[in-house]
């Protein structure tokens, strides 16, 4: 019912219940013919997560490279970004990633404009994502914009008859 759908997802549980696997089946059998990207925000550096999704202009950088370097958000043009952990996301980046949910532009890491995307997101995490908005630590109108479609993945020990499929996955 969601995937035929553009819209926004968000997998909650656990560690290692699958959340990723959902989150390929729910793109692979959607009408997006654009790529599968995956972002883990838990393993990206604060101070690189900025480019990574983002990217960056010709010339920002010494050392950099000369013409600039495409995000993962404008790499997953016509298909999917899969923010996994998304709840580790820090806030300075939160804002950014709403405004490409909100308006559907990217603006590199030192340019003065902005490109057009069209990109579904379907975001994951393994926190309470309530209690991290009453806390200051996420954004609730990220939140708000992120569980449009909430689908709770019960833990593995609750469903031992997925673990062959999903290990086969």
């Amino acid at each position: 019912v969601i995937a035929p759908t553009d819209a926004t997802v968000l997998l909650l549980g656990e560690t290692g219940v699958g959340k990723d696997v959902l989150a390929r089946h729910i793109h692979k059998t959607s009408e997006r013919e654009g790529p599968f990207i995956k972002a883990d925000c838990g393993s990206i550096p604060d101070s690189l997560i900025e480019t990574e999704l983002f990217g960056y202009a010709p010339g920002t950088f010494s050392g950099g490279s000369k013409h600039g370097k495409v995000g993962l958000l404008e790499a997953a043009a016509s298909g999917t970004l899969f923010p996994a952990e998304i709840g580790e996301l820090p806030l300075s980046m939160q804002s950014r990633l709403l405004r490409v949910i909100q308006d559907k532009e990217v603006q590199r890491v030192g340019s003065t404009s902005s490109k057009k995307v069209d990109v579904r997101f379907i975001a994951a995490t393994n926190k309470n994502m309530g209690k991290e908005v009453a806390a200051g630590r996420f954004r609730q109108d990220l939140y708000y914009r992120l569980k449009v479609a909430v689908l709770t993945v019960p833990p593995l020990r609750d469903r031992k008859s997925d673990i062959l499929p999903l290990a086969h996955a």
